[in-house]
């Protein structure tokens, strides 16, 4: 089983093929790797919402950049499967199939981490519990986790696969960071009691934690990506400019320059110094954007800046 990293920095790898471009991106990855990061997140489904694209494109990135620089031992790979609407759903013989076409873009003969991007109501969870057991077996995947799910079902999962000595989960994706705190109430005492490994997704709330978004300021994200979904996530990030965002940005600026680091690299420190995290989730477009969190692979916040964080 491949050993799941319990520190630093995982790469969205959402942006790969949609607003960053393939000779973009695989710069992208070649900084992210030698600056000390190991873990890359990907899913089947990126980016297939985005205009002009039809999904797997940022596996298929990925994958050509395994195959120019034969770096595939240096990284962990994750992606999932369940979203998108060629392959939708947990059904096993979904599962199969998705796995193996991911398998064929990401040029690999393993995934290291291979999560069940939602959960299904529509299938019984023994029948993918199975399914994922299977791909564990044959050797095609390393370790299996649960993205978007709740703490109710996860734990119905990993009863069954204890029952029936299959692979269980051992990691999950949540949507967690500094101003989104639901993860804490009741799937991280779930996580923590079941010795599994968290990797929160919107690490930086859509943007917010990065500092960018400030009251009194109408700040457009030129090329972030295009129409709606720019201006959904524009109008995503300034929803936390309340009394209480700015009150965040307070604290983020004053530990920023404390450390001579960007605010988004301090967002991400929080979030990496939580209970049951692994690695917090980011992404950029830009080597510029990848500057600003890449800080956080080894950035040590004391206990009190910890703490007023998490106070504030």
């Amino acid at each position: 089983m491949t050993s799941l990293p319990d520190d630093g920095l995982c790469l969205g790898g959402n942006v790969f093929g949609w607003t960053a471009d393939e000779p973009t991106s695989h710069a992208l990855l070649d900084a992210f790797v030698d600056a000390g990061g190991r873990m890359i997140d990907t899913a089947d489904s990126y980016m297939a919402r985005a205009e002009g694209n039809s999904g797997g494109e940022s596996e298929t990135v990925i994958g050509n950049w395994l195959a120019r620089t034969g770096r595939r031992d240096d990284v962990v790979i994750a992606t999932k499967v369940g979203s998108w609407e060629q392959r939708k759903g947990l059904r096993p013989e979904n599962i199969r199939a998705a796995c193996d076409d991911s398998l064929r873009r990401l040029q690999t003969d393993h995934i290291d981490l291979y999560y069940a991007h939602r959960d299904d109501p529509d299938t019984p969870q023994e029948d993918y519990v199975a399914a994922f057991d299977e791909l564990v077996r044959a050797g095609k995947v390393r370790a299996v986790g649960a993205s978007n799910f709740d703490a109710d079902r996860l734990a119905c999962a990993l009863e069954l696969a204890d029952k029936h000595d299959l692979t269980r989960f051992s990691a999950v994706q949540p949507h967690y960071n500094l101003v989104e705190r639901d993860y804490e109430r009741d799937l991280a005492p779930l996580v923590e009691r079941e010795g599994l490994v968290c990797y929160p997704y919107f690490g930086l709330a859509k943007g917010f934690l990065t500092g960018k978004y400030r009251a009194g300021q109408d700040t457009v994200d030129s090329g972030a990506s295009s129409g709606a979904m720019a201006g959904a996530r524009a109008e995503g990030a300034r929803a936390y400019l309340d009394d209480h965002g700015v009150a965040v940005l307070g604290v983020l600026d004053e530990i920023a320059a404390a450390h001579d680091v960007p605010v988004a690299a301090v967002s991400l420190a929080w979030l990496a110094a939580q209970p049951t995290v692994g690695a917090p989730i980011a992404s950029g477009r830009t080597l510029q954007q990848l500057g600003e969190i890449l800080p956080a692979v080894s950035l040590q916040l004391s206990d009190d800046e910890l703490r007023r964080l998490s106070d504030v």
